[in-house]
């Protein structure tokens, strides 16, 4: 073979092995070209289930006013060392707000939420904002503070977009967990972990919690109430709490709870029945938290419990009394001077800590009946008492 036939045939094979790449190189990009259309955010599945969601989640703010008694230091000062009199004391209106969030379970615009972010009260004011930006009134139906479950109805004739109860998530160690919520105030806010395990019972602020799940994504204040779900968009559970320390101190991270799905649907299942004795008024009846029976017939007393956290707002002490909610006019304890605000801490010779208690004790009252009361603040730091006792006749 001479030396031009052997240049022809290398000039023929690299021709070859060049179009060889060429064409290596065009499946190539168009690999790449489709790898890259499969990555267009829109389709991801947590987008997905956000935006199937997203349109059911509502951020809850809830409104009540109170009132305290407070008095002037130094007028106390001068009354204490030169004999002067008593100014009555003041009273302040005080608006305590809280934020939490809710999921709509029902296009008629009933809402489930944690117990705990709408506490019953007598004067409480609860605005729902959905994720259109609309705000609605809503009214307290129900609660379990075994659960702290709670149901709300939004006050409007107009159908929602909801979250099916029915098909809720399977719940499986290591599986995906998308939390949604109103974070620290940050409406449509989510935080993505996955569920870290099941059947958990914990104990926060000195509240006991039984059977939850936990998850490593972010549970904020504000949270709270808002629904945890997987890439399906299927109810996961309610985000409830989150564990900041241990109990002996330790901080912690990635240490969230919240109510499992089945245990939410078995409590719909229950509300919904009591909403059903109940379907056209907004002021429910009262509640463990409230008391408008024997209370407000007798004596013309609307009483509350004294939570932990409305103890703290007030800067009373915990655990002691109830308040005082609201007083009817021209009652006997209105005649008696007791005001909004205060706290009764004694009924003849029994302390009491809450309305349920108050309520058996008056149970045996029959009307015409003298009653002593113990009223007036004691401060958290168990210096500030201010308590009178006073006799009010059952009417």
């Amino acid at each position: 073979m001479n030396v031009r036939k052997v240049f022809a045939l290398v000039r023929a094979q690299s021709a070859d092995c060049a179009l060889s790449l060429f064409i290596a190189s065009l499946l190539i990009l168009a690999g790449s070209a489709s790898c890259f259309a499969q990555a267009d955010p829109a389709s991801e599945p947590a987008v997905l289930a956000v935006a199937k969601v997203l349109p059911a989640v509502v951020n809850i703010n809830t409104e009540r006013v109170v009132r305290r008694t407070v008095r002037d230091p130094f007028e106390d000062f001068y009354a204490q060392f030169f004999g002067y009199n008593r100014v009555r004391p003041r009273q302040i209106r005080q608006t305590l707000q809280s934020l939490g969030s809710g999921f709509i379970i029902d296009p008629a615009g009933y809402i489930v939420t944690n117990k705990h972010v709408v506490e019953r009260a007598a004067d409480l004011k609860i605005h729902v904002t959905t994720n259109d930006g609309k705000t609605y009134n809503a009214h307290y139906i129900a609660g379990d503070d075994k659960t702290d479950l709670a149901f709300i109805k939004i006050d409007a004739q107009t159908a929602f977009p909801f979250i099916n109860l029915e098909n809720i998530s399977p719940n499986l160690l290591g599986q995906t967990v998308i939390v949604v919520g109103n974070a620290v105030g940050y409406g449509s806010s989510i935080s993505r972990g996955v569920l870290s395990a099941a059947k958990r019972n914990i104990t926060v602020d000195d509240v006991e919690y039984k059977d939850l799940v936990q998850t490593d994504a972010a549970i904020n204040p504000g949270n709270s109430g808002g629904p945890v779900i997987d890439l399906s968009g299927r109810l996961v559970g309610i985000a409830s709490a989150k564990m900041a320390f241990t109990p002996q101190g330790v901080p912690t991270q990635g240490l969230g709870f919240a109510i499992p799905a089945e245990v939410v649907r078995d409590s719909v299942n229950r509300f919904k029945k009591m909403a059903q004795k109940q379907p056209t008024t907004k002021s429910s009846a009262a509640t463990s938290e409230t008391s408008i029976s024997r209370a407000e017939n007798l004596f013309g007393l609307q009483l509350q419990n004294l939570s932990q956290e409305l103890s703290d707002a007030l800067g009373y002490a915990r655990g002691r009394g109830v308040l005082v909610a609201a007083v009817e006019p021209g009652s006997p304890a209105d005649e008696a001077g007791v005001e909004r605000g205060l706290v009764i801490y004694r009924i003849g010779k029994f302390e009491i800590s809450s309305v349920k208690q108050v309520e058996e004790l008056f149970r045996s009252v029959d009307s015409g009946a003298d009653v002593e009361f113990t009223v007036g603040v004691m401060g958290a730091d168990g210096q500030n008492r201010q308590l009178a006792n006073v006799s009010l006749k059952a009417r």
